[in-house]
């Protein structure tokens, strides 16, 4: 049984000792009453977050990209069937994951983002995780979280336009919406624009 912590501090310390044993998503459960918490997350809290939901998404979409190349392998044919289904429970969970936190920011930590650098910062995740979903869809799927990224980068997008040129939250939003045209849009000159 995980500990239950007293206080926010005592729930950012939890958190960074998770982080440090690479336990993910006992992060995630230390930081929930932060999440919770009526307050915008510090900088701090919010990279916990961040990192927790990061390498989850991460690992899946690992496995899912492993689990994509051995089913193309002509050598592994016969098992056809089994790493389909495996893969297809990977997808279910990295789906499950990224909606997680997609609904995670946009039930607690949207509303509270208080500077256009925040708003842009929880948008830029929500671009991100459906982008991320995205990458093992297909169909109206594909089409369905295409869209969202889409919506939530172009939003990120017109709260960036105050923010200085080289302010770290616009330049990892150019660059992550680079990557959707690219991979997810099939866009390259969008990508490059």
């Amino acid at each position: 049984m995980l500990p239950k912590p007293s206080s926010i501090e005592q729930g950012v310390f939890l958190a960074k000792v998770a982080e440090q044993a690479e336990r993910y998503d006992d992060m995630i459960k230390f930081l929930d009453p932060i999440i919770k918490k009526p307050e915008e997350l510090t900088v701090e809290e919010r990279n916990l977050l961040s990192v927790a939901y990061k390498n989850i998404s991460g690992n899946h979409r690992t496995a899912w990209r492993q689990l994509t190349a051995i089913e193309e392998n002509k050598k592994y044919q016969k098992y056809a069937d089994k790493t389909g289904d495996f893969k297809t429970k990977v997808e279910k969970d990295l789906k499950d994951i990224c909606n997680q936190f997609i609904n995670t920011i946009d039930e607690h930590l949207l509303g509270k983002a208080s500077t256009p650098e925040s708003k842009a910062y929880y948008l830029k995740l929500k671009g991100d995780y459906a982008r991320y979903m995205s990458e093992a869809l297909a169909g109206s799927e594909l089409e369905d979280s295409s869209k969202k990224a889409t919506d939530a980068y172009k939003e990120a997008l017109k709260a960036t336009e105050g923010l200085g040129d080289t302010n770290p939250v616009k330049l990892g939003l150019a660059l992550n919406l680079s990557v959707f045209y690219y991979e997810i849009m099939k866009n390259p000159k969008e990508a490059c624009n």
